[in-house]
């Protein structure tokens, strides 16, 4: 039996749209409503306070990937910093749970989308839409970039339209001579609270780490593709806010199920339609790429040795094929977790536990291995110590306060499931 290995296809502009295109999708569509009911006007402030955070912890990302272009990244950076194998693959093992929970969450928004179009029962859909998405990532990364390419340039029009049309609206009507947008009904409380809400839109950004081994020039193509594809994410949300709440004002889009295909109705009627085939391409595009990552973060575990080598079996394609298909199933099982919020949740309370670690390992790593290359270097820095990263587990700790108990919950049986399955598959553990 032939034995294959990942191939490296993709290039910057590939990688940044990757990024981009796994950062756009449920956030900024389901989520904008949810957001202008808590911020209000100042909706814009929260997005901005959002990539604030979020690049602090993108600095880290993009210098430990071009110090370790690997597949599994979270698992490669945490053991070169913590020394220990079990503690980097219960990081690991959480994130893949997010990226898969993750692609569960978007696949409900998919639905919701789709349901309120063509009618049909949320769950079924969903579950489909992952079996879809499944299978276009099993015949190879290189064609399910193609699928990407187009959806992501499709769901980038939908919102480029949508900035356009609050710019044409704004001027027209004289909007912001009547209403401030710093107006918010609950003050900068408001603003903060309505962070951790919209902080959902900004995930992703990560991903693009754990395809390194399918990129070409990883070292400098990744922390590139990762920081453009944020910042870039981060103006588009900035813009697509101010213009929503323009347009619509805050009142109505907290209200609104499909907030940004009203805003388009309102400028150019029947024009909600054209917005909502958008949606569905930008969710289902969201659930690729997360699929996508999901199964090389498997197929990471497994190639270190820490999970079955079926998991990391390669087909002809170039694909992690038993990794795809069991990321699939998984997937699929989430959809039944709960609904889209407890999802969200879980989601969120993960994410900021793993980017903790990361934060965490750029630190460690700057003492105990000063001399290894890093093509990329995160900025700001007191001597060897980097300020950004230490600013990053504060603000991801501080994040964690607004969890309810019931999330905290499930995110420690997972992380107790995922400790059984390491003792189980490694017996020989160095603590």
């Amino acid at each position: 039996m032939a034995k294959y290995k990942l191939k490296r296809q993709i290039g910057l502009f590939e990688a940044v749209l990757y990024g981009i295109g796994v950062i756009l999708g449920a956030g900024v569509y389901a989520l904008i409503g949810v957001g202008a009911g808590i911020a209000g006007n100042a909706l814009w402030v929260s997005f901005l306070i959002g990539a604030v955070i979020a690049a602090l912890t993108g600095f880290s990302y993009a210098e430990l990937s071009s110090m370790y272009p690997k597949e599994a990244a979270e698992y490669v950076y945490t053991k070169h910093a913590f020394r220990r194998k079990w503690l980097p693959f219960i990081v690991q093992w959480i994130m893949l749970f997010v990226v898969m929970v993750g692609a569960a969450t978007v696949a409900l928004g998919f639905a919701g989308y789709f349901s309120f179009l063509f009618g049909g029962r949320i769950h079924l859909i969903a579950l489909l839409l992952i079996i879809t998405m499944s299978l276009i990532s099993y015949f190879g990364i290189k064609e399910s970039a193609k699928y990407n390419d187009i959806s992501t340039i499709i769901e980038l029009s939908g919102l480029a339209a949508i900035i356009l049309l609050g710019i044409y609206y704004v001027v027209k009507n004289n909007i912001f001579s009547s209403i401030s947008l710093f107006e918010t009904p609950a003050g900068i409380t408001g603003i903060f609270t309505a962070t951790t809400v919209m902080y959902f839109a900004f995930i992703g950004f990560e991903a693009l780490v754990n395809i390194s081994e399918e990129v070409k020039k990883p070292e400098k193509t990744i922390p590139k593709a990762l920081l453009i594809s944020l910042f870039a994410s981060a103006i588009i949300y900035v813009l697509v806010s101010i213009s929503a709440v323009g347009i619509m004002g805050s009142e109505a889009l907290a209200k609104s199920e499909a907030p940004l295909a009203e805003t388009a109705e309102k400028v150019i009627p029947k024009s909600s339609l054209v917005l909502s085939l958008i949606a569905l391409f930008a969710t289902s595009n969201t659930v690729l790429i997360s699929l996508i990552v999901a199964s090389r973060l498997l197929y990471g575990l497994s190639s270190n040795g820490l999970l079955p080598k079926m998991f990391s079996a390669i087909n002809r394609h170039g694909t992690p094929y038993t990794s795809v298909m069991a990321v699939g199933a998984l997937a699929g099982l989430s959809l039944f977790i709960g609904n889209i919020k407890n999802l969200a949740h879980l989601v969120d309370l993960g994410i900021f536990v793993v980017y903790t670690f990361i934060n965490a390992s750029v630190i460690i790593l700057r003492y105990k291995e000063p001399h290894t290359k890093r093509p990329f270097n995160s900025p700001f820095n007191i001597g060897r110590f980097p300020v950004l990263a230490f600013l990053g587990i504060l603000l991801n700790l501080g994040m964690l306060y607004f969890f309810d108990i019931n999330t905290f919950i499930y995110g420690i049986m997972l992380a107790l499931f995922g400790l059984a399955i390491y003792f189980i598959f490694n017996f020989k553990i160095n603590l």
